[in-house]
């Protein structure tokens, strides 16, 4: 078989790797904390790639960012104030916009430069959304923000890199840090969390750590996962909320039957999703039999001293 021209490739796990070929290198450097590539490939329309991993693409970042924001949006009963954690192509931001009842966005981004390359270069992305009056966009160390800040916010949304070692997020899935996030919550908040891979082959690196950790600081959490087809593998969220369920009138995001979210969409989003529906939503929630089990039998916690990291 000819397979001429260039290829982009990165580990699934340290057996396997995929390759996707590449029709145009829109920019490749580095900022002062990770190498970023922008590349139009064939099969996944424009991707933006951090450190070697592919973080979204034009094919299928509606599945992610629909997937991690609007479980938690529709079940917390009516977010006015929300932080976002991360998320720089804007994609997460655009979702959260979607809300009617959003009134404030406080998007924390450690990498300027990344977060300008996103708005030049990914506006399918964004869709103008940094623009929007309700955002105040900051770059900085979002723990040392959330630590240092006295707003509170409704939902807090973690669209974080993978915790690399050595790279800029791993203190950003330990327990100290959620302790720090939860306390920045107002009553009966919620957070959701990206949480790595999770499927068959590679849900062990870091999802039900990461999971198990949650479940450690707040009364209710819930983990939950995608099929992600660039990322070839279902993708493990967490989301968790801050009131026990005999002081919350939230549900579990696992007891709405699909009419009753359909309906929220209908009545609070302003416009609709592209995957996201009652249907898909239960089907997030209903782990498979391997994902549960491992989830129960976890033992790590993860914490500043002990990390957890991907490959």
């Amino acid at each position: 078989m000819d397979t001429p021209g260039k290829w982009h490739f990165e580990l699934v796990t340290n057996d396997m790797m995929v390759l996707y070929r590449i029709k145009d290198v829109v920019h490749t450097g580095k900022t002062s904390y990770q190498d970023v590539d922008i590349l139009d490939t064939e099969t996944f329309g424009r991707c933006l790639v951090l450190d070697g991993k592919t973080q979204s693409t034009e094919v299928d970042e509606h599945v992610y960012h629909e997937a991690l924001v609007h479980p938690s949006l529709l079940l917390h009963g009516g977010p006015g104030s929300v932080f976002i954690g991360g998320g720089g192509e804007g994609a997460t931001l655009r979702e959260v916009l979607a809300h009617r009842s959003v009134e404030r966005v406080t998007m924390v981004d450690l990498d300027a430069e990344v977060v300008d390359l996103c708005r030049r270069f990914l506006p399918r992305h964004h869709r103008g959304t940094f623009d929007d009056p309700r955002v105040d966009l900051r770059h900085a160390d979002a723990r040392e923000y959330l630590a240092s800040t006295a707003d509170t916010y409704d939902v807090i949304v973690l669209d974080l890199v993978d915790p690399l070692e050595g790279g800029t997020s791993y203190l950003l899935y330990t327990r100290e840090f959620y302790e720090i996030a939860k306390s920045k919550l107002k009553p009966g908040g919620v957070l959701v969390t990206q949480a790595g891979p999770a499927g068959l082959l590679n849900y062990g690196e870091c999802f039900t750590a990461v999971a198990r950790t949650l479940s450690a600081v707040f009364p209710r959490t819930y983990p939950y996962g995608i099929y992600i087809p660039a990322f070839t593998t279902l993708w493990g969220m967490v989301t968790a909320f801050a009131d026990s369920p005999s002081a919350s009138p939230t549900p579990s995001p696992q007891d709405p039957d699909p009419g009753h979210i359909d309906r929220l969409i209908g009545e609070r989003m302003a416009t609709e999703p592209r995957y996201y529906d009652g249907l898909t939503h239960r089907s997030m929630f209903a782990l498979p039999k391997y994902l549960r089990r491992s989830i129960a039998e976890e033992q790590r916690l993860v914490t500043d001293r002990e990390p957890v990291f991907m490959i």
